[in-house]
């Protein structure tokens, strides 16, 4: 999961990122809503969490221009704004949920995983290649029936490549869906990860994960 949290105040963003690196998330800040809207737009986040009232663009510029674009990554507006004519704005001009300061770090956990949830209702929540199967919500990888114990990077690994199976993923794809915009581009982190990871879930015989010259990576039940 990578979230990209929008928030000027540094009580609030400094207490989300302490939260999040204990619950193993991977996020980045924006101070401001230019800085925001700019990584919402180059970025690739499963959610955005965004402050109603931001120097520079407000947040409700900044939906609207989300979705002006065409994005529909969840957005969840962090606001103390209780009326509800302003709840019902909030959600009217495109938000997908909120929460009024000051609010309990569980609850926003909670209503993010209930948001992550809603898309994989339509479709199976296991992953599967061969088999191998993983279980993003439940954080559960099984191989002929056998628990895979991954670490946290490994099994973000592993699921952006099951979301992309198939498909030709490349070195920097990879940093920007698995690493956060401090991750350095020239070190070797992602070859290291890919080989424990490849160490864990393959064999001789079973082989999921397909390098492509020049190219990148592939997980496929062929190459």
């Amino acid at each position: 999961m990578k979230i990209l949290i929008i928030e000027d105040d540094k009580n609030i963003s400094a207490s989300l990122a302490y939260f999040f690196k204990s619950q193993n998330i991977i996020f980045d800040i924006a101070e401001d809503g230019e800085r925001g809207l700019f990584l919402a737009k180059v970025g690739d986040y499963d959610v955005i969490l965004l402050d109603y009232n931001l120097p520079k663009i407000s947040g409700q510029e900044i939906i609207a221009k989300i979705r002006t674009d065409g994005q529909t990554v969840p957005i969840i507006m962090l606001t103390i704004r209780n009326d509800l004519n302003d709840k019902i704005n909030i959600l009217d001009i495109g938000a997908d949920d909120y929460l009024v300061k000051p609010f309990l770090l569980k609850e926003l956990l909670a209503r993010i995983r209930a948001i992550l949830r809603r898309p994989l209702k339509l479709e199976n929540q296991k992953l599967i290649c061969k088999n191998l199967e993983m279980e993003p919500t439940s954080f559960k990888v099984v191989k002929n029936g056998r628990n895979i114990s991954l670490r946290t990077k490994e099994f973000m690994l592993l699921e952006y490549l099951f979301k992309n199976k198939g498909a030709v993923v490349s070195r920097q794809d990879i940093m920007d869906h698995v690493w956060d915009e401090n991750g350095d581009p020239f070190s070797n982190t992602i070859e290291v990860h890919m080989m424990n990871l490849r160490r864990k879930i393959e064999t001789k015989k079973d082989r999921y994960i397909f390098t492509i010259p020049n190219r990148g990576y592939k997980l496929d039940e062929k190459i």
